[in-house]
């Protein structure tokens, strides 16, 4: 019998997915880089592994990014009120540097800020990253140098962020790290970048879902807490998370979870709220009294109407809906043939919230981007929201150019913009359809068509279910009439080569 210092790798580890050899999108844009793999190459002999690749294409395609912001940074962000518009090259962190009081060294939360707004309205985590970056930032110089400056350093951190997203959903189901490039590549990740701080969050996030997969339940509380501490949206994953493990009866790993969500948030939170607990609350309180937003299907009910509804009906109807959403993923997790993955459901809860929200800001795409990746890695669905959400990203920057042209009317009326919001709308449907149907088809599902049963689950990957209802209680079948193969999930596959090429 060999030993372990004798036997290959390959005897332990299953093959990686090759996405030229089962996506056609993918072997179809491969051609641009002299195409799908070939089966005389030498695989597994090159410095370039996937995951270094994916950081590559991120870091460069941020870059991208930051080029297309380049008309702003010259001047637009500092004369002409609607040339930052039609460039379409918008960002608040400039804006914010001197408006929020970091030029005048006032400290978020406890300095009082003059103007509208009395204290800075994002969450501790988000406040102190934007600390960090004012104390980095050169004090000398004009205010318009001073504000580039920030923008600049803040784009720096923010491109950390953007790698660290990028690997870590390369590394969140084993067998699949090329789907990082679909991170990497998003369009309209490189576009919205460095509109706001979001990346933060998202980065957190992600590092969140890469340590559920490894099985860490206490670190991923951790991490989400802290996620949580720089944008509320995260917290939503441990609704998912919740029915999941009822269904798997993973409840102490659910308690760790939790646990380490509640402490890592209160240990960021706590000191602020009890010594500036003014200043902490206004990111609360604003998203409450904030009124109907750009972006959401709101917006289009209160301006084609005479009576538009009030903030306190819109945040009424959009709790209401957010509750029936989170009541139909309950009902989809217990009652689909197939346990859903982690990640689909991750996705559909912050699809949901974003789709009922009162507000969509351009750069709440990065929330889904990397959820969107390990729910459905399919380029052809993929791009197609994509496609919807590039449309969106230059829509609201069209209208805000014709809102603030004045008599010359340049850019999109309203109601091209409220096109622009229902392509948006429909594209992010459209994905939540999909991912849908590979719960309840999950013979349809790419990431288990190998027979995996769910690679980011962590303790719920493989686990037997203890409670469900419906057609999850009648024995395993296929959903639906399929011409492929049977597929027994759960199976880790013959043992293969481990190389990670395309």
């Amino acid at each position: 019998m060999p030993s372990a210092e004798t036997t290959p790798a390959s005897a332990h580890e299953p093959e990686p997915v090759r996405p030229t050899r089962e996506d056609e999108v993918a072997a179809a844009g491969s051609e641009l880089i002299g195409g799908p793999i070939g089966r005389r190459a030498l695989l597994g002999t090159s410095w370039w592994t996937p995951v270094r690749v994916v950081a590559l294409v991120a870091i460069g395609m941020f870059a991208l990014g930051l080029v297309q912001k380049a008309p702003c940074y010259d001047g637009a962000w500092f004369f002409g009120a609607s040339s930052q518009y039609t460039h379409a090259c918008y960002s608040d962190i400039p804006h914010l540097y001197q408006g929020r009081g970091f030029a005048d060294g006032l400290v978020p939360y406890f300095d009082k800020l003059p103007g509208d707004m009395d204290y800075l309205e994002y969450p501790v985590l988000t406040g102190v990253f934007m600390e960090v970056a004012a104390w980095l930032t050169p004090g000398s110089g004009s205010i318009q140098h001073q504000e580039q400056w920030y923008w600049f350093v803040n784009a720096g951190m923010l491109m950390v962020c953007a790698a660290v997203i990028a690997v870590c959903v390369s590394r969140t189901q084993k067998r699949r790290p090329w789907d990082g490039l679909l991170v990497a590549l998003a369009p309209a990740f490189a576009l919205t970048a460095t509109i706001n701080w979001d990346l933060l969050a998202v980065a957190l996030t992600a590092a969140a879902m890469l340590m559920w997969s490894r099985g860490r339940s206490l670190a991923f509380g951790v991490l989400l807490g802290l996620a949580t501490a720089a944008k509320l949206y995260p917290v939503l994953l441990l609704g998912p998370l919740l029915v999941l493990c009822w269904r798997a009866g993973k409840w102490r790993d659910f308690g760790k979870a939790l646990g380490g969500t509640a402490v890592a948030w209160l240990v960021v939170n706590l000191p602020v709220m009890l010594f500036a607990f003014d200043g902490w609350s206004k990111f609360y309180t604003f998203s409450q009294e904030r009124g109907v937003d750009f972006g959401s299907f709101w917006l289009i009910w209160a301006q084609n109407t005479s009576k538009p509804p009030t903030t306190d009906t819109v945040n009424l109807l959009a709790m209401l809906l957010m509750v029936l959403c989170s009541g139909g993923i309950a009902a989809l997790t217990f009652t689909a043939p197939r346990r859903p993955r982690f990640a689909q459901l991750a996705f559909l809860i912050v699809a949901a919230f974003i789709l009922t929200n009162k507000v969509y800001s351009p750069q709440y795409v990065l929330w889904l981007v990397p959820l969107a990746v390990l729910a459905r890695p399919k380029w052809r669905d993929f791009l197609i929201w994509q496609a919807c959400e590039v449309a969106y990203f230059l829509g609201i920057w069209m209208y805000l150019a014709y809102t603030t042209s004045g008599d010359a009317h340049k850019g999109l009326p309203t109601h091209g913009y409220h096109w622009a919001i229902a392509v948006h709308l429909l594209g992010t449907l459209y994905l939540c359809a999909v991912v849908v149907r590979d719960i309840f088809m999950p013979e349809r599902d790419v990431v288990r068509r190998a027979g995996d049963d769910d690679p980011a689950g962590g303790v719920l990957d493989g686990a037997e279910d203890v409670f469900v209802f419906g057609a999850a209680a009648r024995p395993r079948r296929h959903a639906a009439h399929f011409e492929g193969p049977a597929v027994a999930w759960g199976s880790r596959g013959a043992p293969s080569s481990t190389d990670g090429s395309l």
